[in-house]
């Protein structure tokens, strides 16, 4: 699902350790493939991103801290995202259902998840409609009728996927009652656009990622213009993008540098869907979904995701629109 990439690429902090505490998820998940769960979250201080050994039935158990409540993810052993909750210190969790069917898997122990199910199952068909129109429709409804709910925000920061207008999603945003919409939820969105829309917009260096799939490399974003195509689901006709992308670089000579990265951990996929793209930029692999601090900053909540880089490393472009990424580049 879209909102895989949400979650993986909006937390914004440097990896870190952190002590176990007072938040207890316990699963249930039968097929767990590998027989083993990461668990990502935002903590206080840190971001957490653990492997947790399952048993042969799928059970596991989780012990986190969070003094205010956070979306934590459920992967499986390649990254995919198996679901999603909110947590916080004094809750105990339940999670239970079939690890390959993500939109039956259930969440009790809050009542936050617990509506967050109910909002899930009333609308299911929108959440598997390939088209996202419908479901962003059905939240910015919930958020309207719903100011002093805290599912008004967790649907807006986890399930919504339309960011391409940033001050629609402020102002629905802030239409949500302050007690509703805590800073550990909101930080994601804030920190992606901040308070000042004239400098809001993120500064990278440079990008450390896997050039074909081998080791890592740090590319340098300095010197010219750089468009970032972040892609997943190699089994995706590409050739749209291709074409677009190949157009552009030969309209400028050139004078654009590429970056065409995987943010799935299947590599042979991935070498099968590059095998015939063309060769004028390269091809790079972010494992398992990117963790890397500057791919975080660039606010993916969708894929495929388009960012442009200066000559200075200011992100002059990121979202959704390959079409507006290239109509940033001069």
């Amino acid at each position: 699902m879209k909102k895989t990439i949400l979650m993986l690429l909006l937390m914004m902090a440097v990896l870190a350790s952190c002590s176990s505490g007072s938040f207890k998820i316990e699963g249930n998940l039968p097929n767990l493939e590998g027989k083993a769960v990461r668990v990502l979250f935002k903590a206080d201080s840190c971001i957490v991103d653990e492997p947790i050994e399952a048993d042969n039935k799928g059970g596991f158990t989780f012990k986190g801290e969070s003094s205010q409540p956070v979306l934590v993810s459920l992967l499986n052993y390649r990254g995919e995202v198996l679901t999603m909750l909110v947590a916080v210190n004094g809750d105990h969790i339940k999670v239970s259902g079939d690890a390959g069917k993500a939109m039956g898997i259930k969440i009790s122990g809050s009542n936050l998840n617990e509506e967050w199910q109910l909002f899930r199952k009333e609308h299911t068909s929108f959440y598997t409609d390939p088209n996202p129109s419908r479901l962003n429709a059905a939240i910015e409804k919930y958020v309207r009728e719903h100011p002093a709910d805290m599912l008004s925000t967790v649907l807006l920061m986890a399930d919504y996927t339309d960011f391409s207008d940033r001050d629609k999603v402020e102002k629905m945003l802030m239409s949500i009652e302050e007690q509703a919409r805590p800073e550990s939820l909101t930080a994601p969105f804030t920190n992606l656009f901040g308070q000042d829309k004239h400098t809001s917009l993120p500064r990278l260096m440079t990008l450390k990622l896997t050039k074909n799939g081998s080791r890592f490399d740090e590319i340098k974003l300095t010197g010219h213009q750089t468009l970032i195509n972040l892609w997943a689901q190699p089994q995706n006709d590409r050739s749209p993008i291709i074409n677009a992308i190949t157009a552009m670089t030969e309209a400028t000579d050139g004078a654009i540098q590429v970056l065409d990265v995987l943010m799935e951990s299947d590599t042979l996929r991935w070498h099968q869907a590059i095998a015939n793209d063309p060769k004028s930029w390269s091809h790079y692999w972010a494992p398992g979904g990117p963790l890397e601090q500057g791919i975080q900053l660039l606010g993916i909540t969708s894929a495929p995701w388009y960012a442009v880089a200066d000559s200075t490393g200011l992100i002059v472009y990121s979202g959704p629109s390959l079409d507006a990424a290239i109509k940033k580049i001069k």
